[in-house]
Formats: C-alpha cells, structure tokens, sequence
C-alpha cells in the first residue's frame, strides 16, 4: 500500500509540477467579503492561489494529532475535524472526511486528478483519492498544511450556524440545480438514502432492490435561511402531489420525501403539509426519519452545471 501511494505522489508531481447536520462543535466564523481575506505569504499565495504544492513531509501538519478542527489558511471556514484525520504516511496530512459543504471537488486540469479546494473562498487545499481503503470511508483528501490553520479544541467558541437538510424530490439532478440558487444554501450533494443497501450504485437503485431514493443533503447558513423557508422551497421546485414519481421519471425512488433529523424538523415539515393541504393540494410528501446518506457517483454531482442545461422536470412554482 505504501507503495502505491508513493507511486501517486511521485506521478502527481511529474505531472504538474505543482500539485496538489449542524456542526455539533465550536467553530470560528468564516470570511465571505474577498475584500477581508486574510494576508498570504509568499509561499502561501504559491499553494493556495497558484494551486502549487509543498514538499511532501515537511508540512506542519503531516505528522500532528492533536484534537481540534482544521480551518482555512485564507477565509478561516472550518474544513476538517481532528477525528477524521489518519496517517496514510504518503507526506501530506490525510483526512477520509471533510465538515459538510466544506470542501469542493473540481475535476484537475490534469484530466486524472480530482482537486479540493474550500467552498467558501475557492483556496487550493490538495486533492482527494478514492478506493485506496485506507479506512472504511476508502476516501483520502491529500491536504497541503499550508492550506489549513489549526484551532485547539476548546480555544475558540464561536457558535456555528450551519445546519443540513434532506429532500428526494424526483430525480436528484433537477432539485440539485435548483436548491443551489436558493440563498443561504451553502451547499448541495446529490446521493442516495432511505434504503438498506450500503454504499448503492446508481444502477442497484434503479433496479428498486435497494429501498433508497434518490435524494440531496443540503447545507445551509440557517443565519441566513431558516430550514423552514428551505423546506417552503423545496416544495415549490418539485409537485408535491405526483404520487407516483416526478414528471415522467416513474418509479419509487423518484418519490418524494422529507427525511428529517430531529423533532424540530418534523414538526416543521408537518405543518407546511397542513398549510398545503388547507390550501387544497393533495400532498403526497412521505415523512420519514433520516438515515445515512450515500454520495452518488461523481458524474451525478453539478449534472446540469456540467452539461450547460436545464432541467427536465423540476420548475419552480409559488405554493406559500
């Protein structure tokens, strides 16, 4: 295994030259005005904003475990936990799981590679590798230590406003695209849930032996959208009263659902549904109680982006 991962760096760099639920915890507040990011070295800039990389094993961070949340060299947005950190030994500090709608993958212009860089202020962090079964998450994002600041557990207390939500509106392309532009949503991520399968493919979930649907984990700044409204929304950008899948995609896993996480969010959703009903509509929306979220495969993620079109059938319509 060792080997391999020697073998990627040393590819990597001949290549390039240059490689590389609401948050239960404290966190530092984050910069968004570009105008107030912080003040980058040299060799900072040479990383971060070139997309360079440092020499491997000389990194702060590459041989470091102590307990805290790793934050954003540029803007200080929280990226990575201390708890999801391992040592792959490859020279460069390793984590198999990012804080949700921290980090974006962006396909590398080396057509090989996928780059991560920070959701926030588009700062180069690495990149990130798949199947190389360092841990059961079989995931590594190869993390520059210049890229990142580390907070001390229990040395900042900032209370954090993010929070993550649940929908399966049909097919998960369609209210990706429009659950992007809602303000205040800082992320989407299409994938699957509901089901008993571990880790399904697109193709078991399509063959309806799985019991999952396909389905978005939304992160949102509820300082700035309110998981009510978000849910408002998300019944406006798909037919709520199709009981049998959305537009033409028929089947049970193009159904729709909230999946919510606590009792809060239940009570939420189960009065904007009386709200609908009032009003006439015949809701289909299930309730359920969430379960884990399974990433869909890359080319499922930014469908519509990618492929510079708009969707089939999803459209917005004003219910509230």
């Amino acid at each position: 295994m060792k080997f391999f991962v020697y073998l990627v760096i040393l590819i990597s760099l001949l290549i390039s030259g240059c490689t590389q639920n609401k948050i239960q915890y404290s966190e530092i507040k984050f910069m968004t005005d570009s105008s107030k990011y912080n003040k980058l070295t040299p060799d900072e800039e040479y990383v971060i904003i070139n997309k360079g990389t440092e020499r491997p094993f000389s990194g702060e961070y590459e041989n470091f475990s102590e307990k805290g949340i790793y934050v954003c060299k540029r803007c200080n947005a929280p990226l990575y936990k201390s708890e999801d950190k391992f040592d792959a030994q490859c020279g460069w500090p390793s984590f198999d799981d990012e804080i949700p709608g921290a980090v974006k993958r962006v396909p590398d212009k080396d057509g090989m590679r996928t780059e991560i860089i920070c959701n926030n202020c588009g700062a180069h962090l690495g990149h990130v590798f798949l199947g190389e079964g360092f841990t059961d998450k079989n995931t590594r994002h190869c993390v520059n230590s210049i890229s990142l600041k580390f907070i001390p557990q229990g040395k900042q207390k900032i209370e954090s406003s993010y929070d993550t939500a649940y929908f399966a509106g049909g097919c998960f392309w369609g209210t990706d695209y429009f659950l992007k532009k809602k303000e205040g949503v800082i992320s989407v991520t299409v994938g699957y849930t509901g089901g008993t399968k571990e880790n399904p493919t697109y193709e078991e979930v399509c063959s309806h032996t799985t019991g999952h649907y396909e389905a978005n984990e939304v992160v949102f700044d509820s300082s700035k959208i309110s998981y009510e409204d978000l849910t408002k929304y998300f019944f406006e950008i798909h037919d709520p009263e199709q009981t049998n899948g959305q537009g033409p995609d028929i089947g049970e896993q193009y159904l729709s659902v909230i999946f919510y996480k606590n009792k809060e969010q239940k009570l939420i959703a189960e009065n904007l549904i009386k709200i609908l009903t009032d009003k006439g509509f015949k809701v289909a929306t299930k309730l359920l109680p969430s379960t884990k979220f399974w990433k869909a495969e890359n080319y499922h993620q930014d469908y519509y982006e990618h492929k510079g079109s708009t969707p089939y059938c999803h459209k917005y319509t004003k219910r509230f």
